[in-house]
């Protein structure tokens, strides 16, 4: 659940350590007549770092996970592994998000800020997966969910004349 949070919080982690670029980068390889002692140096320090990158990802998998994904020999195809199985699922969870949005209704019982903030959460998760909702339409959305309970102060909303943003509207609630 939440993958590409989880990737973007890996990655940074990774960067931070100067071990990202095992993500994405393939191995360098020794020639069969190469002897240079540099170039040893070099794919030693590459594997060693490699290693490092590879373990660091699998620490970060839960248990069961990390059974699955031990046969991976590289950071790079563990990495690339995880995105495709992961980032498929993720792809269901556009439609669930926009689903939970478009469901979503305020009830009298609850205080109406905690509500919005919900919607809030939900609007966010919308956002960071890359699916634009304009402000007009978010401000709109949420004086529609406002319950039965809010039905003049809905009408009084709908009715101003002059457009209000997401942050307006909250402090009005």
């Amino acid at each position: 659940m939440h993958f590409k949070r989880w990737q973007q919080k890996i990655f940074f982690y990774l960067t931070t350590l100067n071990l990202a670029r095992f993500l994405t980068e393939d191995a360098p390889t020794l020639k069969e007549d190469e002897h240079n002692v540099q170039v040893i140096s070099v794919v030693n320090a590459w594997k060693h770092s490699e290693f490092l990158c590879r373990n660091f990802v699998m620490n970060c998998l839960i248990d069961s996970l990390y059974n699955v994904y031990t046969l991976k020999k590289t950071a790079k195809e563990l990495w690339e592994s995880l995105a495709c199985k992961y980032k498929t699922e993720d792809a269901g969870s556009k439609k669930f998000m926009a689903g939970r949005f478009l469901d979503y209704k305020m009830v009298d019982s609850r205080a109406v800020i905690n509500q919005v903030q919900e919607i809030q959460l939900i609007l966010h998760e919308i956002h960071s997966e890359g699916m634009v909702l304009s402000e007009t339409f978010q401000v709109a959305a949420i004086i529609e969910k406002l319950s039965s309970a809010w039905k003049d102060f809905k009408n009084y909303l709908k009715h101003k004349r002059k457009e209000m943003n997401l942050e307006e509207l909250i402090v009005r609630l």
